[in-house]
């Protein structure tokens, strides 16, 4: 028998998936100059309006991030490399060409951030988080989180995404997916390779830090390509 949770997800997950590919005559009747905006909340109850997040802690904001990166996470959503029932249920059925105009319209979502949570980290945990975000351990062959998503952490276009403006628990749980394997990119998949040279402290470290940080005015992925990465990314066109 299922867990009470687990089915309340998959039936929001069918509930939405509904709104998501049946609500367009609507929109567009309701709101001609933007019909994707009615059907994108089929998105809110997790993401929060327009893809702010909500205050829940775990669920991601997705406003803003590039759309190349975020076209990608839906493809792994439905196609079954990364694994949310609510997300799998929802994009399942969805075309490659709806899958970018969804994130498309995300993409170009401009809104405020919020003030960033309290710190709930000794201030060695958040030293060495900022050691590992800003230098890696060359050591363990760990490479700064700087080197690849921007010098400002707001990702980088097209396809690498921000880090600040995010909860602490989301950060830590996907770094743990990845070294677990249950969160798959294209190959060669390097955050599967960075997150398994790291370890537990590494991870808490690292997500504490992070989420305690304030973004950057705009917050925008830059525009200026990185000169290079430190390893190969499937995912990094």
């Amino acid at each position: 028998m299922q867990h009470a949770g687990t089915t309340r997800r998959l039936w929001l997950a069918c509930a939405l998936a509904g709104s998501l590919m049946g609500a367009g005559t609507l929109a567009a009747a309701e709101s001609p100059t933007d019909p994707m905006a009615r059907r994108m909340q089929a998105c809110t109850p997790c993401h929060g309006q327009e893809g702010r997040a909500t205050a829940e802690g775990y669920f991601p904001r997705i406003a803003g991030k590039p759309a190349g990166y975020l076209y990608a996470q839906l493809v792994h959503f439905r196609d079954g490399r990364r694994s949310n029932a609510s997300m799998n249920g929802l994009v399942q059925h969805l075309s490659d060409d709806y899958l970018r105009e969804i994130a498309g319209w995300f993409s170009r979502q401009d809104l405020p951030y919020p003030p960033p949570a309290a710190a709930r980290a000794s201030a060695a945990q958040l030293a060495r988080g900022e050691r590992l975000v800003r230098e890696g351990d060359p050591a363990r062959r760990l490479p700064a989180c700087a080197a690849c998503h921007g010098a400002a952490l707001t990702g980088v276009q097209p396809a690498m995404p921000g880090l600040l403006g995010l909860p602490r628990d989301y950060i830590a749980a996907q770094i743990g997916a990845w070294k677990s394997r249950q969160r798959r990119a294209a190959a060669p998949d390097c955050m599967a390779e960075i997150a398994g040279r790291m370890n537990s402290d590494d991870i808490a470290a690292a997500s504490a830090w992070l989420s305690t940080q304030p973004v950057p005015a705009g917050g925008r992925p830059s525009e200026s390509p990185l000169p290079s990465m430190p390893l190969k990314c499937g995912s990094v066109p």
